[in-house]
């Protein structure tokens, strides 16, 4: 098992010294393997479609589009107030794989309470040492709360195309109310709010379309914004596609899709490659094959099988079956 886990993390010539990345994903292949999840993570059904951005916009970009099939998602960066000036400022847009893991936590906690009030003090230290590998230190705690601030400030706008003449949209800030400022311990420790409540319409959007992830592979692709990104999109995709009718996928629509850092597509194909062997560690059932004019989708299992979860009163999937 170990020789094919590791065909799947990059080269299997001769032996060579694990990275951190690479042990992770080893661990986490042959923990994934041998069983179901303990831990389940939650992402919005069209934020595993369309992804925030993987690296920070330029100073003076406060909107983000994208679009990718029937899925439509518009991020407008807010204002927050800073008591130390009276001043309204803008925190810029959310972005990085440290926003992604924060959104997943917000959703996951609010899907396990059945409720948009999450207990943010209770649970932040635990989720950062699960899904980090590590405590909590005064660096990663700063990043992770500029992050929080461009989530809570951020205007989404979410939208599904049903068809010619029909679409569903969600506007809305997914957090309503928190403590944006967080106080600070003499040692810097950063001290989280207490709760933190999320709008309702967010909400109530998230409990129909939420799609239910596995926690360690969302670990072990926590340094990667891209590969949490197609490991999301493989888990709400590949289900869905008919038995015996592969979907084929071109690179310039991969590019377009997953490759905002990339000018030339050459380079964009070398980097998703590397990338989508990350993920085929962490998702190994996944059906994607790859050759020189782009991938090829097949029908498998989700990485979560099972596809109806009531957690307290908060229904979030429908099964397999239906």
């Amino acid at each position: 098992m170990a020789g094919k886990q590791l065909s799947l993390i990059g080269d299997e010539h001769e032996p060579q010294p694990l990275s951190p990345v690479r042990r992770r994903l080893l661990d986490a292949a042959g923990e994934i393997a041998a069983g179901g999840p303990d831990e389940l993570a939650f992402q919005h059904s069209v934020c595993c479609q369309c992804a925030l951005p993987t690296a920070r916009p330029g100073p003076e970009v406060f909107v983000w589009d994208k679009r990718q099939g029937r899925a439509r998602l518009r991020v407008e960066a807010g204002s927050v107030l800073d008591p130390t000036t009276g001043a309204f400022v803008r925190p810029g847009l959310p972005y990085g794989p440290k926003a992604r893991l924060l959104l997943m936590h917000l959703n996951s906690e609010a899907i396990r309470g059945g409720s948009p009030v999450i207990p943010i003090e209770e649970t932040m230290t635990a989720f950062f040492r699960r899904l980090m590998g590590r405590k909590q230190d005064g660096r990663q705690a700063a990043m992770l709360k500029r992050q929080l601030t461009a989530l809570a400030a951020a205007h989404f706008h979410i939208g599904i195309v049903r068809d010619e003449d029909q679409a569903v949209q969600m506007n809305a800030q997914l957090v309503a109310a928190f403590d944006l400022w967080f106080p600070t311990e003499p040692g810097q420790r950063v001290l989280w709010p207490s709760t933190l409540r999320l709008s309702l319409d967010y909400f109530e959007s998230l409990t129909r379309y939420a799609v239910p992830l596995d926690e360690r592979a969302i670990a072990a692709l926590a340094h990667s914004a891209t590969a949490l990104d197609v490991y999301c999109w493989l888990a709400q995709r590949l289900h869905r596609i008919p038995d015996g009718k592969p979907q084929f996928v071109p690179w310039p629509a991969l590019h377009e899709q997953f490759g905002q850092e990339y000018a030339r597509l050459r380079d964009f194909r070398r980097f998703f490659l590397g990338t989508l062997r990350q993920v085929r560690a962490a998702y190994q059932e996944a059906g994607v094959d790859a050759d020189g004019r782009g991938i090829t989708l097949r029908q498998s299992p989700p990485p979560v099988r099972k596809r109806l979860a009531v957690l307290r009163e908060c229904a979030i999937g429908r099964a397999d079956a239906e």
